[in-house]
């Protein structure tokens, strides 16, 4: 077998199913696909079982314990050569197979990812909350895209890795967010080699409303603290700028009282990313909501941040974590 797809799953059968389909019409057929239920209400059982004759597929249900170990137990029934993780929100274009064999071939490595799009079929907001995720204007611009970066971070959305780089590390560790950050920087600091493979992109939906991409952005937040207090070198001034983005709206937001054109730079920051994502998406009401998008990552991300250096790094506080009940949600 050469590809083992792991899939963790919570309360998103919808999203399975449309994984799956995605997954039955790939032009390279030499893959696995391991789905695993993380203590779901509304399981994804049935789905799953639909496509047990077009697959070859296996399901499991475990208690939740969120994403990383539920990956780990998931791998640990796996025969693949390379481990393929995939979020469960996730649509692959036909060739997505054929494209990372494409690209093993020309450019062998230890672990890899691909980027990410919106699918037409996706909402108006999912288009501007994945707008404002991987737009030059937001942190988005760091998550890569090109294979000008020298260092490449694979995130769980769209990660490969070699079954036995994953073994030797012990695959993802317990942390509830940016556990693929971390996960990546292990492989690195283990001297493994990374690698982005444009052409192997996937549709990804994210949220599908303003209040839980806020929660997933300021989880992200609090785990670049976390991250940097188990990796400190992994800290970059661009981890900075959310929270510099924060503070800056709220003191521009303060002088505003005094004189309105305070409000200059925002509204210029406004029309920029309107007329950017109008352009990327030829739709007016794209643009208009990638606006409310790029301010929720901005301030969600710079928040979260802040609140955990504030605990973290001054009141020297251990790991913890927010959200934790409705952690997929």
């Amino acid at each position: 077998m050469r590809y083992s797809v792991i899939i963790p799953v919570y309360n998103r059968p919808e999203e399975v199913d449309e994984l799956l389909n995605s997954l039955v019409h790939q032009t390279y057929k030499d893959f696995e696909v391991i789905v695993v239920e993380d203590g779901s209400s509304t399981p994804c059982k049935t789905i799953t079982e639909s496509y047990q004759s077009q697959l070859t597929l296996s399901y499991f249900f475990k208690p939740n314990s969120g994403p990383g170990t539920t990956r780990n137990y998931g791998a640990q029934f796996s025969k693949g050569e390379y481990l393929i993780i995939l979020d469960s929100d996730c649509i692959l274009p036909p060739t997505y197979f054929s494209a990372i064999e494409t690209e093993l071939q020309q450019h062998p490595t230890d672990a890899f990812g691909g980027p990410d799009r919106a699918h037409a079929s996706f909402t108006t907001t999912q288009k501007a909350i994945n707008y404002a995720m991987t737009s030059f204007f937001t942190t988005g611009g760091i998550r890569g895209g090109k294979k000008k970066m020298d260092r490449f971070f694979p995130r769980s959305f769209n990660m490969g890795i070699k079954r036995i780089v994953y073994n030797t590390l012990g695959g993802f560790s317990t942390m509830r967010f940016g556990e693929d950050v971390d996960f990546s920087l292990r492989i690195l600091e283990a001297n493994y080699s990374t690698q982005l493979f444009p052409s192997a992109w996937v549709y990804h939906k994210r949220r599908s409303n303003f209040r839980q991409f806020f929660k997933q952005v300021y989880n992200s937040g609090i785990a670049r603290i976390h991250l940097y207090k188990r990796h400190p070198q992994s800290l970059k001034l661009v981890h900075l700028l959310p929270s510099l983005f924060t503070i800056g709206v709220l003191l521009l937001l303060c002088l505003s009282f005094y004189s309105l054109y305070m409000l200059l730079p925002l509204l210029l920051f406004l029309l920029i990313i309107a007329t950017d994502a109008f352009f990327k998406n030829k739709s007016l009401a794209v643009g208009v909501l990638s606006i409310v998008a790029s301010f929720v990552q901005l301030l969600g991300y710079g928040s979260g941040f802040i609140y955990a250096w504030w605990k973290r790094i001054i009141l020297k506080k251990n790991e913890f974590n927010t959200f934790t009940k409705n952690f997929y949600s």
